[in-house]
């Protein structure tokens, strides 16, 4: 069904029935319900927290009987977080904030700890990049120009191997 039919289709429904769909579809499907559900309860800065949280978790795992668990190290549970906050509509400093914030904590972590995996500094690469992409296009670059740059110079103090593609990645923000 194209958009144009649905849209045919639902002015053919009076209020009662629109309703009734729109109730259905809600009990029927989640991501209605999570839709819905923030939109007439934003609660931006819990689930800011919330997703901090989770992708501080996978690098600095809690402990559980004493015993400290392995960190997983993995992008996707931010990127998971970032496509959701898309799709829900969530403020692009928001978005901006955590994709950031994925970046920093895992410079922490490699801070303290050795990596070996090349696929952790090409992924956090690519999170960088992304990051400057979406903060460019939102038109909000003086907001988060010095955590860019931060970011930057922790890659040069770490002496990340990938650093030219770190360098070339900042030297856009300052054309």
């Amino acid at each position: 069904m194209s958009k144009r039919d649905l849209k045919k289709y639902l002015n053919d429904l009076n209020k009662e029935q629109l309703e009734e769909q729109i109730i259905e579809l809600y009990e029927k499907f989640s991501p209605v319900k999570v839709y819905y559900d923030f939109v007439f309860n934003p609660k931006e800065d819990r689930l800011l927290q919330e997703c901090k949280l989770k992708i501080s978790h996978e690098y600095f795992p809690l402990q559980t009987k004493g015993k400290r668990k392995k960190p997983k190290m993995r992008r996707s549970v931010a990127q998971k977080y970032i496509k959701h906050f898309l799709t829900l509509g969530v403020d692009p400093f928001v978005i901006a904030d955590v994709m950031l914030y994925n970046i920093e904590i895992a410079q922490t972590f490699a801070s303290e700890n050795i990596i070996k995996q090349e696929l952790f500094y090409k992924s956090m690469f690519n999170s960088f990049e992304q990051a400057i992409k979406f903060i460019i296009s939102n038109g909000i670059i003086t907001e988060f120009n010095s955590r860019l740059t931060g970011i930057y110079e922790e890659v040069l103090h770490q002496k990340w191997h990938n650093l030219p593609d770190f360098k070339a990645g900042i030297a856009v923000l300052e054309e």
